[in-house]
């Protein structure tokens, strides 16, 4: 098939042609999907986008009128793709519902020690000759309770290597997970609400996907709830967190730390190279000044081995395709 990816990088690009294979027809565009771009998928049967890609109504009417049969997304989040307008004009979705859970789960670690020991602060103080330890003071992780939001496959490996750590685990899910966690050190781990879980946690972790119900599920009311001092950290939607609250939040020193892989408006900065260029939006601005805010531009998923498994995954749904499969019948097929 004909596939024209949107939103590409060099490292897309590299992963995806050495698992095809020759296969497909693969073209990469640097742009993203949107009402100005789409043009660019005419003569394509498929294409894949990512995260930041606008696939609203209009855009998924004008991708079928161009031909487009196929969008495949190289992410297991699909938040940004209106799935009843993909039904009205005939179009199959597929998705990554699995790739190393590892990833995303050791990178939400990554930010929780580097905000706690300040390393990141450390690094530009050596470089600079500072050699000073003057608000360096960081905190034992073990002992401390850390509040899990969504036991899913990244959610279960983040609460494995914080009991690794000595941590009492606080786990919410809508969906009852006794059994699929009753061999994880009981008496370390306890399903609770979530007003528990934010009275308790020295940190609370993300790992659900966005949907229209949990749409800023960390608002002012819910920060409200939490012990001062509070780390965040968000390595899922940047949706799940109102960032004025937040912001609230973090002045009134109600959060202590925040570690953000996302954010709710991300779509118009991350992946791209602003060095030279001034910061628009007031709210990135500010998160970005605050010295107890990290911010990584939605790497969490960035290692070999989930872009592998990303690529490897949609090359085989868009074959499955291709073979004529529809709809169920696709292994990794959304409606």
């Amino acid at each position: 098939m004909k596939i024209a990816f949107f939103d590409s990088k060099p490292y897309v690009q590299k992963i995806f042609e050495d698992a095809n294979q020759g296969k497909h027809d693969l073209r990469f565009f640097p742009v993203k999907l949107t009402h100005e771009t789409v043009e660019l998928a005419k003569g394509f049967e498929s294409i894949c986008v990512f995260v930041n890609d606008y696939l609203n109504a209009a855009v998924l009417e004008s991708l079928s009128n161009l031909g487009v049969r196929l969008i495949a997304l190289r992410c297991k989040g699909s938040d940004n793709l209106d799935l009843k307008a993909c039904k009205t004009h005939g179009l199959e979705a597929v998705r990554v519902p699995h790739y190393s859970p590892h990833a995303v789960a050791e990178h939400a670690v990554a930010l929780m020690l580097t905000l706690n020991r300040h390393t990141h602060k450390a690094y530009n103080r050596i470089h600079e000759g500072n050699f000073s330890l003057d608000d360096l003071v960081g905190f034992d992780m073990h002992g401390k309770t850390v509040g899990v939001i969504g036991a899913g496959d990244i959610g279960k490996i983040l609460i494995k290597i914080m009991l690794g750590f000595g941590c009492t685990i606080l786990v919410y899910d809508l969906v009852d997970k006794a059994g699929e966690l009753k061999d994880f050190a009981p008496d370390k781990l306890k399903l609770v609400d979530l007003d528990t879980l934010y009275a308790n946690a020295d940190i609370i972790s993300l790992h659900i996907p966005l949907t229209d119900e949990n749409h800023h599920l960390i608002n002012a009311a819910a920060i409200a709830k939490m012990k001062d001092g509070v780390m965040i950290i968000n390595t899922s939607r940047g949706g799940l967190i109102d960032t004025q609250a937040l912001i609230a939040g973090i002045k009134s020193k109600k959060i202590g730390h925040v570690g953000l892989d996302v954010y709710e408006h991300e779509a118009k900065y991350f992946f791209e190279d602003f060095s030279n260029s001034v910061i628009t939006d007031d709210e990135l601005a500010r998160l970005i000044a605050f010295p107890n805010v990290l911010i990584t531009s939605h790497q969490a998923f960035l290692t070999n081995e989930a872009l592998r498994d990303i690529a490897q995954t949609t090359l085989l749904s868009i074959t499955e395709f291709e073979q004529g499969k529809r709809g169920s019948e696709l292994s990794f097929g959304i409606r």
